[in-house]
């Protein structure tokens, strides 16, 4: 569960709600059960779920999903539609407990309802984004980015949460081909085989040959090259005022950008309310919807349950990949231990 000032505890009521998910996957809950029974009564629906106090008491095979009730917020400790040290407190101990339980190898996915960032950072100290918080949980430096879905097309970027002005010194050739190759990765464990994957410039008209800046002569389209001689079905660099209508149509399955907005103000403008960020490059799947909070619609009963239905979508979906590879990987170890 996200934060509990906005509609985050109404989109997880409707989801655990719904006989989609119910008979779609195994569904572990962190939260506050009040919080959960108030966003149920916003939403008009009943949860029903089997309320435990702790990961250790999860049953093998439960017939309904699983409430671990970590009792870490009273409801009159919710100030609506505001940001506050309390609710940041609550989203990051739910979020890193269910981190915990996927990397012990008990859950194949994490989906959360969204969070808000400066709550966040009042809860926990030089919080960025996402991944740096997952990073510091699961004590890693892996390689991770966040990826914007719609539907079968992709948006992965090169640069992320930085200032735009830094934008160009931190496109290097490298940075390119490794993005490529971690969205080719996350693509594939999604089922696209191969990803079609478009690159797009960083000027104006891709450069137009060099007369508004010379990144793409320089970086970019020496990283194509590279990427297409290790196997990669990439194309570009394209200008970005106009790959996402090629992408739409359906001559790619998703567009490398340069930078955050250029690929999100594309991707929410196709389909916000049905969007959803994946954060890839971890030994499983993490997804929430694109959207924020909603602040200003809170309470009312009327949030848009389409991004976050589709992000736990794609959760369970890539998810099942990540059981199948952890089967394969046991396999081995269970033949050398029965011989």
């Amino acid at each position: 569960m996200g934060d509990p000032a906005g509609i985050s505890p109404e989109l997880a009521a409707k989801l655990i709600a719904s006989e989609e998910f119910r008979s779609g996957a195994d569904l572990v809950i962190f939260g506050d059960l009040r919080i959960l029974e108030r966003g149920a009564k916003v939403a008009g629906v009943a949860v029903d779920v089997e309320v435990v106090a702790s990961e250790q008491a999860i049953p093998n095979h439960a017939s309904r999903p699983v409430f671990i009730d970590l009792k870490n917020l009273s409801p009159d400790r919710v100030v609506p539609a505001t940001a506050t040290l309390e609710g940041g407190v609550f989203a990051t101990e739910n979020f890193r407990r269910a981190l915990l339980l996927a990397q012990s190898g008990r859950a194949d996915a994490v989906f959360f309802t969204p969070f808000n960032k400066k709550a966040m950072r009042l809860a926990y100290d030089g919080y960025d984004d996402e991944i740096r918080f997952v990073r510091d949980v699961l004590k890693t430096s892996v390689a991770a980015s966040e990826f914007n879905v719609l539907g079968q097309t992709w948006n992965a970027r090169v640069t992320s949460h930085i200032p735009l002005s830094q934008v160009a010194a931190a496109i290097s050739e490298e940075a390119i081909l490794r993005s490529l190759s971690l969205a080719n990765q996350c693509m594939r464990a999604a089922g696209f085989n191969p990803p079609r994957i478009a690159v797009a410039g960083l000027n104006p008209h891709a450069g137009d040959g060099g007369n508004f800046g010379t990144e793409e002569i320089d970086i970019i389209e020496p990283a194509v090259r590279q990427a297409q001689a290790q196997g990669f079905t990439v194309e570009g660099p394209f200008p970005s005022d106009t790959v996402f209508l090629r992408a739409k149509n359906g001559d790619f399955d998703a567009v490398l950008t340069m930078y955050h907005d250029q690929g999100q103000i594309a991707m929410k403008l196709m389909g916000f309310d049905r969007g959803v960020t994946l954060i890839g490059g971890f030994e499983f799947p993490i997804c929430t919807p694109a959207h924020g909070t909603a602040y200003e619609i809170a309470g009312r009963g009327i949030a848009n349950l389409g991004a976050s239905r589709e992000a736990l979508s794609l959760a369970i979906r890539m998810g099942a990949e990540v059981r199948a590879r952890r089967s394969e990987a046991e396999q081995p170890r269970l033949s050398a231990v029965n011989s």
